[in-house]
C-alpha cells in the first residue's frame, strides 16, 4: 500500500455535512477524551484489530488527544487518529460497516486534517492507504511515488 500526500491549505468545509449528520442521524463528532480510552480502544480492537488499537492508544497519550470520534449516544460509529505512528501522519481511521456511505469518515478525516493544519503543517501524509479513491475525492490527496516501501515495511506480524 502506498502513502498519500494532502495539501492542508484550502481543505474543504465539512461543517454543513457535520450539521446534517447531527440533525438527521444524531451523530456527534468530537475529540475523544482520556476517560474514554478503554472504550474507544476496545471498540477499535473489536472492529479493526490489534494494530489499530495500538495506534489509538498512542493517540490517547497525546495532549490534546489526537483521536476524533463519531458517536450516536453511547454507540461509537467511527474514529480517526493522527500522529500515532509518525509525526505528520494521518490514520488509522475507520467507520462501522453499517454506517458507511453517510459521510462520517469524510467528516472525521477533514476535522483531523484541520487539527494537523492548526499544528502548523502545510501538508499531511496518509500512511499505508487502502481506499485511495476516497482520499482523492474527499481532500484531493495524491499518491506518493515510491512509497510502497513505507514505515510499515518491517512491521512485526502475528502468525
Amino acid at each position: 500500500m502506498k502513502d498519500m500526500l494532502v495539501r492542508l491549505i484550502g481543505l474543504p468545509d465539512c461543517s454543513e455535512l457535520e450539521n446534517q449528520l447531527g440533525k438527521k442521524e444524531s451523530i456527534v463528532f468530537r475529540r475523544a477524551i482520556a476517560p474514554e480510552k478503554h472504550l474507544v480502544s476496545s471498540w477499535v480492537k473489536e472492529h479493526f484489530g490489534d494494530y489499530w488499537q495500538s495506534e489509538v492508544e498512542i493517540a490517547f497519550s497525546r495532549q490534546p488527544v489526537s483521536c476524533l470520534i463519531a458517536h450516536r449516544g453511547n454507540e461509537i460509529l467511527g474514529f480517526a487518529c493522527y500522529e500515532s505512528t509518525a509525526k505528520n501522519f494521518f490514520g488509522p481511521t475507520g467507520t462501522l460497516e453499517s454506517e458507511r456511505g453517510k459521510g462520517i469518515g469524510k467528516v472525521l478525516l477533514i476535522k483531523s486534517l484541520q487539527s494537523m493544519k492548526e499544528m502548523g503543517y502545510a501538508y499531511a501524509i496518509i500512511g499505508g492507504v487502502g481506499p485511495a479513491e476516497f482520499y482523492q475525492k474527499a481532500v484531493e490527496a495524491k499518491l506518493i511515488d515510491g512509497s510502497e516501501t513505507s514505515i510499515y515495511e518491517h512491521l512485526i506480524r502475528k502468525k
